[in-house]
């Protein structure tokens, strides 16, 4: 599978018709992957995934995250082997088991992580067609074992220098990263500020990461430090965020899904022309 150096990450405050729009652009620039948030909702049958890569060329395009209290496994498996016999290895499977804050009766999140990749298994997807959101040891280890790779969301890059070390070499690694492309700082913080802190600082599973990652309770308490937020979202020139991007790349990243994050969609839309010119 080919997921090149640099993806497109895209959230889903934006509708799926603007979401497609900004895949369609993603492929005809040469980015590798395009990444579809999904949060805790349920992504069904890959109804949208399947339109997207008919609407594609060349780029793979990937779950981020099908959420393993909201989807099933065996439905999962059958849309996978549907699209898997139409386009080949153009589709990756980000899976993960969410947050708790957010679902209601999780509990023992390992243990049905476990179990969903039984059944996974079971079913016949394959073990390099899956990559887990993970971002403590014991989640990496297991992606390691049984999956692809990694799919950190929200990390800074000494969290993903970690992930190499753990994941060990030979398994992807690859990391969401917010950016906003100001040069102003003031104004590229108003911008990502409200992506940082909600939802993620008030879920424990985010917060304990960045935590165990070397920031402090200050940095992590409110909006967030303005030191949390300008390793987390970015700034600058594309040129300077490039740089910032491939950070990740020299820490042991294989691939970095890249969040752009502006006032609107036609913004964002520029910002990832201008962003591939200087990285791809």
């Amino acid at each position: 599978m080919r997921l090149g150096t640099f993806g497109v990450f895209l959230a889903p405050h934006r509708d799926d018709v603007t979401r497609k729009a900004h895949a369609v652009a993603a492929d005809k620039l040469g980015y590798g992957t395009v990444w579809f948030g999904t949060g805790s909702t349920s992504i069904g049958d890959l109804a949208f995934v399947e339109d997207v890569l008919a609407s594609t060329e060349r780029i793979t395009v990937a779950t981020a995250i099908v959420n393993m209290w909201s989807d099933d496994p065996e439905p999962l498996a059958e849309s996978y082997h549907r699209l898997a016999g139409r386009y080949g290895k153009r589709l990756l499977l980000g899976i993960g088991v969410g947050h708790p804050e957010s679902v209601a009766g999780y509990r023992s999140p390992y243990a049905k992580i476990v179990d969903y990749l039984d059944r996974l298994d079971a079913a016949g997807v394959p073990a390099e067609a899956r990559v887990l959101a993970a971002l403590g040891d014991r989640v990496l280890k297991l992606a390691a074992e049984r999956t692809a790779g990694a799919h950190p969301y929200l990390v800074p890059v000494g969290h993903t220098r970690r992930a190499r070390s753990v994941l060990g070499p030979g398994k992807l690694l690859a990391p969401e990263q917010k950016v906003v492309l100001d040069t102003d700082p003031a104004a590229a913080r108003a911008i990502g500020r409200p992506f940082v802190e909600t939802p993620y600082l008030s879920l424990s599973n985010y917060v304990n990461n960045l935590l165990r990652t070397g920031y402090t309770e200050a940095d992590v308490a409110g909006s967030g430090s303005d030191r949390l937020i300008d390793d987390l979202v970015l700034h600058g020139t594309p040129e300077v965020v490039a740089k910032g991007l491939r950070s990740h790349v020299d820490a042991g990243a294989d691939h970095v899904a890249v969040q752009v994050l502006g006032p609107s969609p036609d913004v964002e839309a520029e910002n990832h022309r201008q962003l591939a010119e200087v990285l791809l």
